[in-house]
């Protein structure tokens, strides 16, 4: 074996090492913006907490002092989590970008803050969901039937097991076009599994409702347009990418 074969297996290690350290650097700066975003969040817990009680028309009842330091990291890890996820988005970004050409840099970059936008909004939908639809059919069953009374961990524990599936979901296009971008997804992929990806938006619809197919109608609907939303930006970026490879072989 010759010198210049015998340099290629330590030069690759030492490459994936330098991978491998960047990636730590990374995970470390996302930890440090995450904390400190969580301390925001606890600070201002009691304006967070009076912010979503003041959309129900009751008072939520505490049953044990764990359930006191529960709201208090759960709210504020919402809020970390949250304003974390351009940081995540970014950093991400950023440990692939040496792969990328200066222009999918540049046009990968611009899609940091629509997830920002897009996970907020997601936020947003499930929580008017909750409160419009889901809350109130869940109210209706009682029927005066019971003395209803919410404890704060049980009631907010629901609604985020609600709202963040949607905020999730609502992230699809940016994944979509971030994916197309780099050549590992195509709308011939898309178009082609889309009866399993409904398939499963249906199934997350069902299992964040009620048992009410008018409300899983609804969650699911919204879901499904998003899929399709994700496939024509998916067929625009495509398109993009095929004519400038074909503009490159013509030069």
């Amino acid at each position: 074996m010759s010198e210049s074969e015998e340099h290629i297996p330590g030069e690759k290690e030492m490459n994936v090492g330098g991978h491998l350290t960047e990636l730590r650097n990374r995970l470390i700066v996302t930890a440090i913006i995450f904390l400190l975003f969580f301390i925001v969040g606890f600070i201002n817990v009691k304006s967070i907490y009076q912010f979503f009680v003041d959309d129900i028309d009751m008072q939520l009842t505490i049953i044990s002092p764990a359930e006191i330091i529960w709201i208090y990291f759960s709210l504020a890890g919402l809020i970390a989590f949250a304003g974390t996820i351009p940081i995540i988005a970014y950093q991400l970004w950023a440990f692939v970008s040496p792969a990328l050409t200066a222009k999918e840099k540049r046009v990968s970059l611009a899609y940091i803050p629509g997830s920002l936008f897009l996970f907020v909004l997601g936020l947003v939908f499930g929580y008017v969901v909750f409160i419009k639809l889901i809350f109130p059919f869940l109210l209706s069953l009682n029927d005066d039937m019971f003395n209803v009374m919410f404890t704060v961990e049980r009631y907010f524990g629901f609604l985020i097991k609600i709202t963040l599936p949607f905020a999730f979901l609502f992230e699809l296009p940016i994944v979509t076009m971030f994916l197309t971008s780099l050549g590992i997804l195509t709308p011939a992929f898309m178009i082609k599994n889309r009866k399993y990806a409904y398939f499963i938006l249906i199934v997350v619809g069902v299992l964040i409702t009620p048992p009410d197919f008018f409300l899983q109608i609804v969650v699911a609907i919204p879901l499904i347009i998003i899929y399709e939303l994700s496939i024509q930006l998916c067929r625009i970026i495509y398109k993009k990418k095929q004519a400038q490879h074909e503009a490159f072989m013509d030069e």
